[in-house]
This record gives structure tokens, sequence and C-alpha cells, in this order.
């Protein structure tokens, strides 16, 4: 499903004009990247969580040219879903 499919989706659910539901979606998205990059992780009960994981420091490779590089500790965005979220997911057949 692509952003535009949601949205449509949602517009029907909800009676809400898509230009809303895309405005409201987007803010969404903003602010989750906004907190993330604050620091501040976010919790929606029953859906999940929007956390930030930090990467340890690593010596990569690069094969091509045989060199050994250095990759610094950095954090990366994640989702943790929640148990119940899970438990749903896992009683559907996906295939």
């Amino acid at each position: 499903m692509r952003k535009a499919d949601l949205i449509n989706r949602i517009s029907e659910n909800t009676g809400i004009a898509k230009v809303d539901v895309l405005v409201t979606l987007e803010n969404l998205f903003k602010e989750v990247k906004k907190s993330l990059t604050e620091g501040e992780n976010i919790y929606i009960r029953g859906f999940g969580s929007f956390i930030t994981k930090k990467r340890a420091a690593k010596i990569g490779r690069n094969i091509k040219k045989n060199t050994a590089v250095e990759i610094p500790e950095h954090y990366i965005p994640a989702f943790k879903p929640s148990k119940e979220f899970v438990d749903q997911i896992k009683g559907k057949n996906l295939s």
C-alpha cells in the first residue's frame, strides 16, 4: 500500500476530505521525524513505539578496495510494534 492508497482509505472510512487527510498524515510524519531527531521516543498504546537505536562503532570492509573502514557510532530510527499488534499479525495468513 502506498501513501496515496492510505489517504484514500482513510478518507473513505471517515468521510474527511482527502486534502485534510493528506495534511494530517504529513504533519504526523513531520512530528515523528522531529521528535526522533530530538531524541524523544513516541509511544502509541496498542500500536507500537517509534524509537531511536544506538549503533556501536565498528570496523567495516570495502571489499572492492580491500580496505578497512571505521564506521562511527550512530543512531537509527526504528519501530517496535506492540504486543497486541504482533499477536494480531501472527494470527493472519499473509501469504
